[in-house]
């Protein structure tokens, strides 16, 4: 049985490894104000940034699928690993050596699955790349030589040789204590006639990394006239990799991704590496299949999904290269971006391009690119007779949707008076109705039957609020968010999270029956239990503790949701900002208290209980007055 990681290690793990940086490994993150960030959920699909992000509490909270937690939560959700193989990741890049009780540490019997098949994958990239300057990779490098690669390009992707015997891999990481069911769930070997040999022999090899940086498969090509295999052959379906999820140098260009908010896809391992070498650095390529919805995911966190984005495709000029380029703008509306395409001369794709003219025509190429739906509509305009009146009307019918889908609509208006031209349609008003009231049906559908029907509709770029932003699923418990009262002790939760120092100590003088929601009073009973507000406001382990504290997964979540969720002032909150909170959560309870008292003082009249109705009495003119001085000095009266 596995020992178990000490807990002064896991503590130390969650401490050195900042939330914002583990989280910006798979999405782009931008300034949401108050210290915290923002970007697309990772975890469901959104148009707005939802996804919130508190580098200071080291938590994260989606405010659309309510998804929250802190780092290690982050990684065990996104790559679906266990606790002990998230810790194990995350001190592996911190440098921390784990501690392991009931036994110590046994390298190869306390890793998880997913972590040794990812350290598996990491020693064969180390062992292919070594393999590659011996003699029998001399084919190898000429054919990378052959295509304009030298050793610091095969260096800077990490390329190398797989041996062409049958096992040598398979031998070197038994060596290093793996085994062989491990090896051939990995992918990295196969079952052979007498134990399992190596699945990659005679090749030059890729490795394929995952938008963190870890190795989890392997792209080969074939080098040898005898090699009976395919001409690529990829690692196949396993626990680390699937090809539908992989983007071939996204670890290499995500950073300028984001930056640019450009992404150049191309169709293979030695074009991502041409247009690198030639300084376009945002090119990615799928892994032995087509451009899908897995993929745009990752391109949609990154690119953030705003107006000025684009996704550029690079396409041969032939039957095959066209297919493609149609197939791929059949997914241009799951992109804010403007998708383009860039169709290489002559049929060369952008590895022959840069041998054959150098760097610049492949920077060149890109800079060439035309809209998607331009290239659609040239695509059905040659495939109808313009020369008559029934061949123009067939090509409206078909090209007059694909104008209707453009999202900027004043490029739409535009390309709609381009159509006209392009069809030889003189009547180009009735080209612009047309594409402009198919464009009106499409939004009306939406609305009616789409998965925001109902909702008011955000502005690109703006998140929901939370009230709006909850799927009508199970969300823990229900609140009436337009009540001005909750609302007021949700801010006052919110800044007891997040900034404890602005109400304390007068906040942990609070009783749970000021929180007229039964979870905020939960909460507050959390912050209580984790020390008070007094002692958090300078304990950076202060949030986490109130996390612990929670008697449920619904409450922990609530926890977090209010420590991330940004403040309702557009300016930095203050000692003022607070003590609106603070008294009108006061007001509103001692106006509770009063209203409670009357009508028990009327109770106890009726009923002849002259001592208890005056002794109440009493108690009311006291909180009447109290209200009274709380209404005309707010806080200083607290």
């Amino acid at each position: 049985m596995a020992g178990r990681i000490n807990d002064d290690d896991v503590k130390a793990v969650r401490d050195a490894v900042p939330i914002d940086a583990v989280v910006s490994e798979y999405l782009q993150l931008r300034n949401a104000g108050g210290g915290n960030l923002k970007g697309l959920c990772p975890f469901h699909d959104e148009k707005s940034p939802s996804f919130h992000v508190s580098p200071a509490k080291g938590l994260y909270h989606c405010f659309g699928c309510q998804e929250g937690g802190d780092t290690v939560d982050f990684i065990m959700k996104i790559d679906h690993l266990s606790f002990a193989e998230t810790i194990e990741r995350l001190a592996s890049q911190a440098g921390i050596t784990l501690r392991y009780e009931e036994g110590g540490y046994t390298p190869g019997r306390q890793q998880g699955e997913r972590t040794r098949l990812v350290e598996a994958h990491k020693i064969a990239a180390q062992f292919y790349a070594e393999q590659l300057d011996g003699a029998e990779a001399e084919i190898a490098r000429a054919f990378l030589a052959e295509r304009g690669f030298d050793q610091s390009a095969a260096q800077h992707f990490g390329l190398g040789y797989s041996p062409a015997g049958w096992d040598h891999l398979t031998r070197f990481l038994r060596g290093r204590g793996f085994s062989d069911q491990e090896l051939v769930l990995s992918g990295l070997s196969q079952e052979g006639r007498r134990g399992p040999i190596d699945r990659f022999r005679g090749r030059l090899m890729w490795p394929i990394r995952d938008i963190a940086g870890e190795v989890v498969g392997f792209g080969a090509r074939k080098l040898r006239e005898d090699d009976n295999g395919p001409k690529y052959l990829n690692t196949p379906e396993t626990p680390l990799y699937r090809k539908s999820h992989v983007l071939y140098g996204i670890d290499l260009a995500k950073k300028e991704i984001a930056k640019t908010s450009r992404a150049v896809v191309v169709e293979g391992y030695t074009d991502v590496m041409a247009c690198h070498l030639s300084g376009i650095t945002t090119a990615i390529a799928t892994c032995g299949t087509s451009f899908g919805e897995g993929h745009i995911k990752i391109l949609r966190r990154l690119l953030m999904d705003h107006s000025g984005s684009e996704v550029v495709f690079t396409f041969d000029g032939d039957a095959a290269g066209q297919k493609a380029a149609l197939r791929a703008f059949e997914d241009d509306q799951k992109f804010a971006a403007e998708t383009s395409i860039a169709i290489t001369p002559g049929g060369m794709d952008p590895c022959d391009l840069r041998l054959a003219k150098g760097d610049a025509a492949v920077a060149d190429l890109v800079e060439s690119r035309t809209p998607l739906f331009e290239f659609a509509l040239r695509h059905v305009a040659s495939r109808h007779n313009l020369d008559t009146t029934v061949g123009r009307a067939a090509a409206l019918d078909e090209a007059a949707p694909i104008v209707a889908r453009i999202k900027n609509s004043s490029i739409q208006h535009e390309s709609a008076v381009q159509l006209a031209g392009m069809l030889g349609i003189l009547d180009t008003q009735f080209v612009v109705r047309r594409v402009s009231q198919l464009a009106r049906w499409a939004r009306e559908r939406g609305r009616e039957g789409g998965p925001d029907q109902g909702r008011p509709q955000q502005r690109r770029g703006q998140a929901a609020p939370p009230e709006q932003a909850r799927p009508a699923g199970p969300r823990g418990p229900a609140l009436n968010l337009r009540s001005p009262a909750r609302r007021v002790e949700r801010e006052l939760l919110k800044l007891a999270l997040q900034r404890p120092d602005l109400v304390s100590p007068a906040f942990d003088a609070y009783g749970a029956d000021e929180f007229t929601a039964p979870p905020y009073a939960v909460v507050r009973q959390c912050i209580e239990d984790a020390g008070g507000a007094t002692a958090g406001a300078a304990d950076p382990s202060y949030v986490p503790r109130v996390r612990e504290a929670a008697p449920d997964d619904t409450v922990r979540a609530m926890v977090t949701e209010l420590a991330v969720e940004p403040l309702l002032t557009r300016r930095d909150p203050d000692e003022a900002y607070a003590g609106v909170q603070l008294a009108t959560v006061r007001i509103a309870a001692v106006d509770a208290r009063i209203a409670d008292l009357e009508g028990a003082a009327r109770r106890s009249e009726a009923q002849g209980d002259h001592a208890g109705s005056a002794a109440m009495l009493q108690e009311l003119w006291v909180l009447q007055q109290y209200g009274k001085t709380l209404r005309e000095r707010g806080a200083a009266a607290l």
